[in-house]
């Protein structure tokens, strides 16, 4: 039978991300933050990016406080000119690396078709998919020339089933499972693993405007309330860590069973 260096180690071992330099984008609230902390407690040095200073010197200074590593790298990622200059920028601060990348970045307005501006179609369609792609262009092909790394895409549940309101954000997510897949398939041979963790509805700052309507979302489903960051950030960690070292390509539902019913 044959065996991976993980089936000798022990499960904390595999979870460790000590000596990894970890980039997240949108880092500075919600499931980004949650997952920026989640990394750096498990000893990455986490790179936060998001576009608002002082939530994001707030998000280091946490992790600093609770005996990790991290730093700031304001971006907006608007276009690929800002998705690769973050990407050195993370690198500058990694010490020349970048061992996992998160896309958590995103924009979800919702609301009637008619109603949508091509500008919102093209803002959405930068920080969903133009981001995530070129992010990827930039820290893959030197994750494989190393032989290891990890991507973990943050998509939605909207992406796999349609709902009325929201076919701009879940078109744009649909793109980046499809990406998760075909970037599977192009880097996994050299050792990057790319997946993707799909929330369902999620209590957090961006989320707050829906009101009880979340709620109503979140009943529909077999857990009957909304997540909360932390538990979406588990997900992303795990895919992250060596404990997912067989896993590529793959799609994680973390929806309280929303999309099983």
């Amino acid at each position: 039978m044959t065996t991976s260096p993980s089936d000798h180690t022990s499960p904390a071992a595999r979870t460790s991300l000590i000596g990894r330099t970890a980039l997240v984008t949108g880092a500075t609230s919600g499931i980004g933050r949650a997952t920026a902390l989640a990394l750096a407690a498990r000893g990455a040095h986490v790179i936060v990016s998001g576009r608002d200073t002082t939530r994001g010197n707030a998000t280091v200074a946490a992790i600093r406080d609770a005996g990790g590593r991290g730093d700031f790298a304001a971006a907006d990622l608007t276009d690929a000119a800002s998705a690769r200059a973050l990407a050195e920028r993370a690198r500058e601060l990694g010490g020349g690396h970048v061992d996992v990348l998160v896309n958590s970045a995103g924009i979800f307005p919702f609301g009637p078709t008619a109603a949508t501006t091509p500008e919102e179609v093209e803002g959405v369609l930068a920080v969903n998919v133009t981001a995530p792609y070129f992010l990827v262009a930039a820290l893959a092909p030197a994750m494989a020339e190393r032989g290891h790394g990890a991507i973990v895409n943050v998509t939605t549940m909207v992406a796999e089933f349609g709902a009325a309101g929201m076919g701009l954000y879940g078109a744009s997510k649909a793109a980046l499972v499809l990406l998760t897949k075909s970037w599977a398939a192009e880097f996994g041979p050299a050792g990057v693993r790319v997946n993707a963790v799909s929330p369902g509805p999620t209590r957090t700052e961006g989320t707050a405007a829906m009101g009880e309507a979340l709620d109503q979302l979140a009943a529909a489903g077999p857990a009957g309330r909304p997540g909360r960051p932390e538990e979406m950030a588990e997900a992303i960690v795990f895919l992250a860590s060596d404990a997912a070292a067989f896993v590529h390509g793959a799609i994680l539902p973390v929806d309280g069973g929303r999309t099983a019913v």
